[in-house]
C-alpha cells in the first residue's frame, strides 16, 4: 500500500508587498485530483486578481478557507492528500508546507532554516522561524529595497506600569498591531470604540472589520431600516481600497500642476483612418488612443525630466532611461493604470497590439502584479466618456500624466477661415518638484504640434 502524506500549502506572498488576499472562488473541491500547477483559486490582492497553482499532484483533503474570506500571507489554505514518495520531490515548488502520515505516524519533516523564505509557483512565501510557523513580513518603506524581506521580532504586549503621580487620568491607548492600526486609519475607524477579542483584549484584524461591516445581523438590520432599500453598502477593499489610498497619497505629496491645450487633429483622424484601411495593420485595434501614445513617447524623448520619479529616502531625483507607459483601464473592480514594459522601443504596430492586450487583460482582471507596477509615465483617455478635459492625479512614483479628451467637430480657424474640425483637448498634469513649467509646457506644445500635424514628427526624431 502506498504511503500518503498531508501538504499544506499556505497563501504565498504575491509580489509588491503585499501581505493579505481574497479568496475569489475556488476552483477546486474536497476529493477532487489536483496535477502539479493545475489553478486551485483565484484570489483578488489590493492590486490584481491572480490565479493560484497547485504546488503538489494529489488530492484536495480540506480547503481552510471560504471564497469571500481575506487571508494574510503565510496561512494555510488548502491541504492536499500526496504519495510519500513524490511528496518529496513536489516540494521543489515550495510552501511552507507541514506534513503527517495518513496512517497517523508522523513523517519526517526537514528541519527548517530560521529566517528562510521558501520558494513557490507565484512568489515567495513568508518568512519561517524555527518553529515552523512563518512571520508576517513587516511593510517597507522607501529606504528600504522593496523585494528584501525585513525580519523584526514579534513584539509581545508590555504591561504599562502604573502611573506614580496623581492626574487626570487618560484613556489608555487600545492594544492593536501596526498593522491593523493602519487597517483602521485607511477605514476611519476610532479603535477606542472597537472592542478587542485577542489575547488580553489585543484588537485584531477581524474586531475592526467587524465594526465597521457592524457584523451580518447589524448590516441586514440597518439595511431593512432604510425605507425602499435607498442605500447600497460595499466593503472598500481590493483594487478600489489600493486606488484610493494611493490616489490621497500622491495628491498630497507632489504638488500637482495642470496645463491644458485644445488641438486641431484632423489631420490625426486622417492618418489613422488610412492606416486602418492599410494591409499592414491588417487585424489590429487602432484608436485615437494608439497615435496619441506614441506622440507621447516621441515627445518624451525630447522632453526627459518628465520621465522621472523624486526619490524622497535618497534626496534624489531619479530619470530613467526607458518607458513603461501606464494606461489608466476603468474595470468592474475599479481604476488600474496596468503599463507596457520599453514601450519606447517598440513601432506603432507593436503599440497597437500591446494596447489591445493590455486594456483586454484589464477588463478582464486578469492583470498581474508586475504589469501593475514599475510604470515612468501614464495616459488616462477620458474621450471616451465625452468628457474635454480634466486635472488628472499622478500615479504615485511618477512625474506626469496626460489625460485625452473627446475628440469633436467643432469650429476652428484654418488656414485663416472659419471651417469645420476635430480637435482635441489634452490635460497635462506633473510634478512641480520634478518639472519646471517651461519643460512641462514645451512636452505639451510638442505634443499638440504632433497631433496637429503627424508629419511634423520628422523635425523631430
Amino acid at each position: 500500500m502506498t504511503a500518503t502524506m498531508i501538504k499544506e500549502f499556505r497563501l504565498p506572498d504575491l509580489g509588491e508587498g503585499l501581505t493579505e488576499s481574497e479568496i475569489l472562488s475556488w476552483k477546486v473541491a474536497v476529493g477532487d485530483t489536483v496535477a502539479l500547477n493545475q489553478v486551485i483559486a483565484e484570489v483578488e490582492t489590493a492590486k490584481a486578481v491572480v490565479e493560484l497553482p497547485s504546488p503538489f499532484a494529489g488530492t484536495v483533503a480540506a480547503l481552510h478557507e471560504e471564497a469571500g474570506a481575506v487571508v494574510e500571507v503565510g496561512k494555510p489554505i488548502v491541504s492536499f492528500e500526496v504519495d510519500d514518495v513524490g511528496a518529496e520531490g513536489s516540494t521543489a515548488a515550495g510552501s511552507g508546507s507541514e506534513a503527517s502520515t495518513s496512517n497517523g505516524a508522523a513523517a519526517a519533516v526537514p528541519p527548517v532554516t530560521p529566517a528562510k523564505r521558501e520558494a513557490n509557483l507565484v512568489g515567495y512565501g513568508a518568512v519561517v522561524e524555527e518553529s515552523g510557523h512563518p512571520v508576517r513580513r513587516h511593510r517597507t518603506f522607501d529606504s528600504v529595497p522593496e523585494r528584501e524581506a525585513v525580519q523584526t521580532p514579534v513584539q509581545q504586549p508590555v504591561q504599562q506600569p502604573a502611573p506614580q503621580t496623581i492626574q487626570e487620568p487618560e484613556q489608555e491607548r487600545p492594544r492593536s498591531t501596526p498593522p491593523v492600526r493602519k487597517l483602521a486609519r485607511d477605514l476611519g475607524i476610532d479603535l477606542q470604540l472597537v472592542k478587542g477579542t485577542g489575547p488580553a483584549g489585543l484588537i485584531t484584524r477581524s474586531d475592526v472589520q467587524g465594526f465597521a461591516a457592524g457584523s451580518h445581523e447589524q448590516t441586514e438590520a440597518r439595511a431593512a431600516a432604510v425605507p425602499g432599500g435607498r442605500e447600497t453598502r460595499t466593503p472598500i477593499k481590493g483594487v478600489r481600497k489600493f486606488t484610493a489610498a494611493a490616489m490621497v497619497q500622491s495628491a498630497f505629496t507632489a504638488p500637482h500642476v495642470t496645463e491644458f491645450l485644445t488641438v486641431d487633429v484632423t489631420p490625426t483622424m486622417e492618418l489613422l483612418e488610412r492606416l486602418k484601411s492599410s494591409k499592414a495593420f491588417a487585424g489590429y485595434k487602432l484608436t485615437p488612443l494608439t497615435i496619441a501614445a506614441k506622440a507621447v513617447l516621441i515627445a518624451l524623448r525630447r522632453n526627459p525630466t518628465l520621465n522621472s520619479r523624486w526619490d524622497e529616502a535618497s534626496q534624489e531625483i531619479v530619470q530613467f532611461n526607458y518607458v513603461n507607459l501606464g494606461i489608466a483601464a476603468a474595470t468592474p473592480r475599479g481604476l488600474t493604470v496596468p503599463n507596457i514594459k520599453d514601450a519606447d522601443g517598440m513601432t506603432l504596430l507593436e503599440l497597437s497590439a500591446a494596447l489591445s492586450e493590455l486594456t483586454d487583460t484589464a477588463r478582464s482582471g486578469k492583470t498581474s502584479p508586475s504589469d501593475l507596477s514599475g510604470g515612468t509615465i501614464s495616459i488616462t483617455n477620458i474621450g471616451i466618456f465625452g468628457i474635454d478635459a480634466g486635472t488628472p492625479i499622478l500615479n504615485p512614483g511618477e512625474a506626469a500624466i496626460i489625460a485625452l479628451g473627446a475628440v469633436r467637430k467643432a469650429p476652428w480657424v484654418h488656414n485663416d477661415e472659419l471651417a469645420v474640425r476635430q480637435v482635441m483637448s489634452l490635460s497635462l498634469s506633473f510634478d512641480h518638484r520634478l518639472v519646471d513649467g517651461e519643460q512641462g509646457s514645451k512636452f505639451l506644445a510638442e505634443l499638440g504640434a504632433i497631433l496637429a500635424d503627424p508629419a511634423m514628427v520628422i523635425t523631430m526624431v
